[in-house]
């Protein structure tokens, strides 16, 4: 009989494949934490792809901010990952960073590699936008995945409470409207985010002694929006 070990491999279709969504705020390690499991995976002699979409880097590839970083396939809105994966001679597993910005159609295809391919799908992304919104794909995984789990490694405000939103910051002030997506936190882009406590997000401080922003016209209609459910890009 053969002995198995911590570092034998996994044979291809052994277990039933899992849908799995990692979410959190900002710096909790969700990519770190997908380059860590593509590591483990990989070393088990399982095949995997890595996909993400809108790093922070620009360019198609799974960055942490810890300094790691790992070439990926980047997912553009046409991408078909079923027909991406089926290409392919042997995938068990999909590493997906930034699952957060595919469509809600791309996340019923990794549904469908799940369930039809038995690929295993690990999904990493926020929950919400810089308005507390939540993301179309990032709900729809919430409704489709066999298991949901928000990263524990701690995220401060700077009140030193638990950071859960992400505020999106524009020339020093909190911005409450614009596009859901807008790539930030790089050396030529004015856009930075801050993870927030609920209390500092609803109330638009970014500091101590920092004062709220001031409402816009749009705001009214941005918050009556929202209370009807409708999106405003």
């Amino acid at each position: 009989m053969t002995q198995s070990s911590a570092l034998s491999p996994v044979p291809s279709g052994a277990r039933h494949a899992v849908l799995k969504f990692y979410f959190g705020p900002m710096d909790c390690g969700k990519s770190t934490l997908a380059l860590q499991m593509n590591y483990n995976h990989g070393r088990q002699g399982r095949r995997g792809l890595v996909l993400t979409k809108h790093d922070r880097s620009g360019a198609p590839k799974v960055t942490s901010r810890i300094g790691l970083g790992l070439e990926a396939i980047e997912v553009a809105d046409g991408l078909d990952l079923v027909a991406l994966v089926t290409a392919h001679d042997r995938v068990d597993y999909l590493i997906c960073d930034e699952a957060c910005f595919y469509t809600v159609e791309q996340i019923e295809q990794l549904a469908d590699l799940v369930d039809e391919h038995g690929v295993d799908v690990y999904a990493f992304g926020l929950a919400s936008d810089f308005r507390s919104v939540m993301f179309p794909a990032a709900q729809r995984l919430f409704e489709l995945a066999d298991e949901v789990c928000r990263l524990q490694v701690e995220v401060l405000c700077w009140c030193g409470r638990p950071g859960q939103l992400n505020a999106r910051v524009v020339g020093g002030t909190m911005a409450r409207t614009g596009e859901q997506v807008v790539i930030g936190d790089t050396d030529d882009s004015p856009v930075r985010y801050q993870v927030l406590c609920r209390r500092h997000h609803r109330a638009g401080q970014l500091g101590e002694g920092t004062a709220p922003p001031a409402p816009s016209a749009e705001q009214p209609l941005q918050e009556d929006a929202e209370k009807a459910g409708v999106t405003l890009l």
